[in-house]
């Protein structure tokens, strides 16, 4: 039986006569399921309003409104059976599949915090997140079971072990799993019976760690509702909105930032795999009107061959973010999509995760900028002494502040106070203010090349390079020179079946650049090393390439 559906006893009625903290506690427990804003209430509110409307596409499966949330309130339930609390973290290692997305509402329902792990990490990498974590669950999808088969004996602080076969349709073969439909099958379809506020941790996140080891980034209830009304309000999401998911789920962009605002509003939403021919078909089957991708993706769509087979023609806004577009590559979307909308979302992990965002209207008039803080957030940018930078062309830490920011970094007290110091949070990124205080993120700090006494940003770099047509993909990193202390090298992706020099790329860059700005190097290769969000993983080329100049002396 619910509390409030319990008669007041004389003690209880005293909790009406005063505002105290115990008694605003008790008032809020008691009315929690009348009154609470937590995202397991999300989908039910959704189904409300569009019950039969078609909430979720997996593959050959379609599920309304009322269908998924009868199937989170079954995963919920299931959790709770196995003895799961509050709080307690329940991990998964998946694609984006159906199983992962009951997953991780079933976590909103319980009160558990859903962790989503990353599944390009390595097996002691992936058992790393588990163990620091201290999740008692772990789901993994068919398709990793060798990934992580080997370190499953080095994570004794999981109970249970799931498997599900939405991968590749894998039946079990480890008598140590439960199997996710047999598990979660029988249970209830009613709501479960938890007390939840706005600001109970939820989820959490490993950052991708571009510069360093993963941190946890916890998540409450708060932040992402927050959050969720700045992308429906200034992304201008509705309920009409098909969204196709193709980045992965575990990355908070995707699921946080696309997938959960349309499901939110009452839209629809399709899942696939981050592959450009299905993106294009999938598009244009479904007929999809807003989609989301890193820079690297859209380049990637722009310049695939069977691009201009596919109709696009209801795709009627672009959403980018995760790194920095390219102008040029800016101007080639509008240039194939004219009218369409573009918005362009700036943040992090620990933003639940954006910060700062370009509307449409803005996207002609302010080409590469990063637009100003979300409706529920302030920016700044700080000096290095912490002093708050109000002029234009002058660069400066951004910082933020806002429900949007995360609770804390797990187990890292240190960490999180620095990050967090001043009353802001600081997001290691440097950016300029223009004359209408709209940010222009100009690089990472330490992806600053500095060579001979000077700082060059290396995205300026990468923006004239971008020039060149058939150039597919570049980084520009500074490597380590006894003369100018740091080079700048250009590490290029031609586009297939294209021909460049470095004489090219370095007389490009002389027309416009000033010398020192160019590059001393320039490197060709296939790919670039990139995190699941597409962010080039600047350190691992910075590692690979570090000592062509040395050896170049010597």
């Amino acid at each position: 039986m619910h509390d409030f559906q319990k008669p007041l006893s004389q003690h209880e009625r005293l909790h009406y006569n005063s505002l105290t903290r115990e008694n605003i506690e008790f008032l809020r427990n008691r009315y929690n399921h009348t009154n609470r804003w937590v995202i397991a209430d999300m989908l039910r509110r959704s189904r409300y309003h569009f019950p039969e409307k078609p909430a979720l596409i997996f593959k050959n499966m379609s599920l309304t409104y009322a269908e998924l949330e009868d199937e989170c309130n079954r995963v919920a339930n299931a959790l709770l059976a196995l003895g799961i609390r509050k709080y307690d973290r329940v991990a998964i290692l998946a694609r984006n599949t159906l199983h992962h997305v009951l997953t991780w509402f079933g976590c909103a329902k319980s009160g558990a915090v859903y962790l989503a792990v990353n599944y390009l990490l390595q097996g002691e990498e992936i058992a790393y997140c588990i163990r620091h974590s201290e999740s008692r669950v772990f789901i993994v999808e068919d398709d990793f079971y060798d990934l992580v088969k080997d370190v499953l004996d080095d994570i004794p602080n999981v109970e249970t072990l799931i498997w599900s076969d939405h991968g590749s349709g894998q039946p079990c073969t480890d008598a140590r799993f439960l199997e996710f439909d047999a598990w979660y099958k029988p249970c209830s379809i009613d709501e479960p019976d938890v007390i939840l506020h706005i600001e109970d941790p939820l989820q959490m996140t490993y950052t991708s760690g571009t510069e360093s080891l993963p941190k946890g980034v916890i998540t409450p209830n708060q932040a992402l509702i927050a959050q969720y009304m700045g992308c429906i309000i200034e992304g201008e999401y509705e309920s009409c909105d098909v969204n196709v998911n193709a980045l992965p789920l575990y990355h908070c962009a995707q699921r946080d930032v696309m997938m959960n605002p349309v499901f939110y509003i009452g839209g629809t939403n399709v899942l696939i795999t981050p592959n450009i021919e299905e993106i294009l078909s999938n598009l244009e089957y479904y007929k999809a009107t807003m989609f989301f991708a890193p820079p690297t993706v859209w380049i990637g769509i722009l310049r695939h061959p069977e691009f201009e087979k596919h109709d696009l023609s209801n795709l009627k806004k672009f959403y980018y973010g995760a790194s920095i577009m390219p102008v040029e590559i800016l101007k080639q979307i509008m240039q194939k999509f004219p009218g369409v909308k573009i918005y362009n979302y700036y943040g992090q992990t620990e933003l639940a995760p954006y910060h700062t965002i370009l509307k449409a209207e803005d996207a002609m008039t302010k080409l590469g900028s990063a637009g100003m803080g979300g409706i529920n957030m302030e920016t700044k940018l700080e000096d290095d002494n912490g002093n708050a930078i109000d002029i234009t062309d002058t660069a400066g830490e951004i910082c933020g502040r806002g429900p949007h920011v995360m609770m804390h970094y797990f187990k890292e007290p240190e960490k999180t106070e620095d990050i967090m110091r001043s009353g802001w949070f600081h997001s290691g990124d440097l950016g300029q203010l223009d004359e209408d205080r709209y940010i222009q993120v100009v690089d990472r700090k330490k992806d600053m090349v500095k060579t001979g006494g000077e700082n060059v940003s290396s995205r300026e770099v990468e923006e004239i390079i971008y020039q060149d047509s058939r150039v597919k993909e570049v980084a520009v990193i500074g490597i380590t020179d006894p003369k100018w202390v740091e080079a700048v090298t250009a590490v290029i992706v031609p586009r297939q079946g294209a021909h460049i020099i470095e004489a090219d790329i370095v007389n490009l860059c002389k027309k416009t650049l000033a010398p020192f700005k160019v590059p001393k190097k320039v490197v060709f290769v296939d790919d670039l090393p990139k995190t699941p969000s597409g962010k080039v993983l600047k350190r691992q080329l910075r590692a690979k390439y570090n000592e062509i100049f040395v050896r170049k002396a010597s």
